[in-house]
């Protein structure tokens, strides 16, 4: 298959996970809102969810256009890895929804903390098993042959972020919002032109 309707139906999706996240957001019901002001700080949790998800499915994307732009062509087992990633972008917006209504209630809050962290794992080693699958079993499709040591250093570096994931998920237990910050730190981590260049590859 070409790489370009591998990209576009790629793009489809990660653009439906992302808008899909915003739905999360609703207006405070004037009837039953006073103090505007208080209603909408009182849902700062879904502000803090969607902007750490925002973020982090928008460097998915950044990576993922990196990642497939180095093939001429995919196989099977490429296009089915990469399904798999796109299933787990596709429930992010479920964990973001779930941490968000449950960080503040007392209850719940830990188990739901870490089904996002779980999720934001789950999709990291989805990558991860891609990108691989693209830089070492099926380096003859890439477009340009690139050297098994600068290969070894683009995966290396990619592998970087499921570390904090997990060790966000781990903490789920003992305070979700420790998983939540973990997950933002991460995301701002990677929107950084410090980051940049891991997915590419740079020096």
């Amino acid at each position: 298959m070409s790489t370009g309707r591998l990209e576009s139906f790629s793009d489809g999706v990660i653009a439906v996970a992302i808008t899909l996240m915003v739905l999360n957001i609703t207006v405070p019901n004037p009837a039953k809102t006073p103090n505007l002001a208080h209603a909408l700080g009182e849902q700062w949790p879904i502000y803090a969810a969607y902007v750490t998800s925002f973020i982090t499915i928008g460097i998915i994307w950044i990576n993922h256009h990196v990642m497939l732009g180095r093939l001429g062509s995919a196989d099977h087992s490429i296009l089915m890895l990469n399904l798999l990633l796109l299933l787990t972008i596709g429930v992010i917006p479920f964990g973001t929804a779930l941490l968000a209504s449950y960080l503040k209630q007392g209850h719940g809050d830990n188990l739901a903390a870490a089904i996002y962290g779980g999720i934001l794992v789950a999709m990291s080693l989805a990558f991860s098993a891609l990108n691989h699958r693209i830089l070492f079993a099926r380096a003859n499709l890439m477009k340009v042959p690139l050297s098994l040591e600068r290969r070894r250093r683009i995966y290396s570096r990619a592998l970087t972020g499921i570390v904090p994931y997990v060790v966000a998920t781990a903490l789920a237990p003992v305070s979700p919002y420790a998983t939540l910050a973990i997950a933002a730190a991460v995301a701002v981590f990677y929107a950084l032109p410090i980051a940049s260049s891991f997915e590419a590859g740079g020096d």
